[in-house]
């Protein structure tokens, strides 16, 4: 009977199972290495390009705020130009009524047949004085002033026939007022309603 003795066999056996798996445990190992460095350069290049766009766009919004600003800056010369061109507006038509205002009423004379001497305005009633050959010339005054633009609402105040008698002449002295374009109503107050009377007791 022949005996074979099997433990070195069995040992060289174990030792290469050993041998293996420290080989597969190793390699595996490197493996994990290798894909957490190629993992971590990834996630570096990204965060690289995430942080490079971030400047991008805080660049870009520095140049949209100094455009919103500068906007900002040019509405506001507007609205102050369009202002100062409202205040030249008024003081131009502020201007321009009474020299028109004047052009009408001179316009509105009979010439050689009335003279005015005297002429007043507050809040729009003009008030005027003059002296006219006869009440005709003044009814004619008073007809043309009613056909210029800006004058309404003509009124003869009275009247008064004065002799000239260095001149051997009767002239008639009047005092008119008409409305101009300055005239605003007043606005009539509303009447208060009546207090409800008080309920009789039951």
């Amino acid at each position: 009977m022949i005996r074979i003795n099997l433990l070195p066999f069995r040992a060289a056996r174990k030792k290469e199972n050993v041998r293996r798996q420290v080989t597969v445990f190793g390699l595996t190992l490197v493996f994990l290495i290798c894909a957490m460095a190629y993992y971590f350069f990834a996630l570096n290049s990204e965060l690289s390009h995430v942080k490079a766009e971030e400047q991008r766009l805080q660049s870009e919004l520095a140049t949209f705020e100094k455009t919103l600003q500068r906007i900002a800056q040019l509405e506001k010369m507007i609205k102050e130009i369009r202002a100062k061109l409202d205040v030249i507006k008024g003081l131009e038509k502020g201007k321009t009524g009474p020299v028109r205002l004047l052009d009408e009423i001179a316009a509105a004379v009979p010439r050689d047949k009335l003279w005015l001497t005297a002429l007043s305005e507050s809040g729009g009633i003009l008030k005027l004085n003059g002296t006219a050959m006869d009440n005709e010339t003044v009814a004619l005054f008073m007809t043309n002033l009613e056909k210029s633009p800006h004058i309404a609402g003509v009124e003869l105040l009275s009247t008064k026939l004065t002799a000239l008698t260095q001149f051997r002449l009767n002239v008639s002295e009047f005092v008119l007022e008409c409305k101009t374009y300055a005239f605003k109503e007043k606005e009539k107050e509303k009447p208060k309603p009546a207090a409800a009377p008080p309920a009789k007791p039951k």
